[in-house]
């Protein structure tokens, strides 16, 4: 009984052998027909443009005093008044975010004499959504008007990109494959079959543009300083990889 319990378990682990070597084989042999195979690895990008409808502000304080205290009161005392007319002017709490803070003392330096402490500066900058554009050149005077001094970049966006992306997809697809038609056809070749297909790259605002203290110039003027958003560049870059049949 023993013995035939035994071969029968020796059987049944050469079955088993011979299937995983039948698999092992049929796997190398797949990934060797795709390598051996004429095939084409291509990239192609779609784009498309959008209309804003979100911008991103940076803007500041700096202040000077003789002493780090009454630096950062001055600056925590402006910074409050600009945050409470961003408010004022429709700008949500979660919208409004501190982004920077320092302090730094001033020294007047003279040829052959030591470094002369002469006060403290202090900067605060905060970084701002305005999510209704007709209200943002009215949001950077209202800050200026509280006391920013420092206005550093804005840059426009998208809230939800999803719709253009997949339009630029969609031509990025379609870039990919006439591509790949292309190819095939001026080497006597067609597409037999997609292999692989990889997506890089998405949708990314420009860089913010600087706005100098051209906004201080119009901080007591009625108007509100003009903002043109423009357009955005939504783009998709992909790539394929195809297998070519005569």
């Amino acid at each position: 009984m023993k013995s035939m319990i035994q071969a029968a378990a020796l059987s049944m682990a050469v079955a088993a052998g011979a299937v995983c070597d039948a698999a092992a084989q049929t796997a190398p042999a797949a990934a060797e027909s795709v390598w051996r195979a004429t095939t084409l690895n291509l990239s192609a990008y779609g784009e498309v443009h959008a209309t804003p409808d979100m911008a991103t502000i940076s803007l500041g304080v700096l202040t000077d005093a003789p002493t780090a205290a009454g630096a950062m009161s001055a600056n925590a005392a402006r910074m409050t008044q600009i945050m409470a007319a961003l408010k004022k002017a429709g700008v949500a709490a979660k919208d409004i975010q501190t982004s920077g803070l320092n302090l730094n003392p001033q020294y007047v330096y003279e040829q052959n004499v030591p470094p002369r402490l002469t006060g403290y500066q202090v900067s605060s900058q905060v970084t701002v959504i305005v999510r209704d554009l007709n209200a943002l050149g009215g949001a950077v005077d209202a800050c200026v008007k509280a006391g920013a001094n420092q206005v550093n970049g804005i840059s426009f966006g998208i809230n939800d990109p999803t719709a253009a992306e997949n339009a630029a997809r969609l031509d990025a697809a379609k870039a990919l494959q006439a591509k790949a038609d292309l190819y095939a056809k001026a080497m006597g070749y067609r597409v037999s079959r997609l292999v692989s297909l990889s997506e890089g790259g998405g949708y990314s605002a420009p860089p913010p543009t600087p706005m100098p203290m051209v906004a201080m110039a119009r901080a007591d003027k009625s108007e509100a300083m003009p903002v043109a958003p423009g357009e955005l560049r939504v783009r998709m870059d992909v790539s394929g990889y195809f297998e070519l049949a005569k």
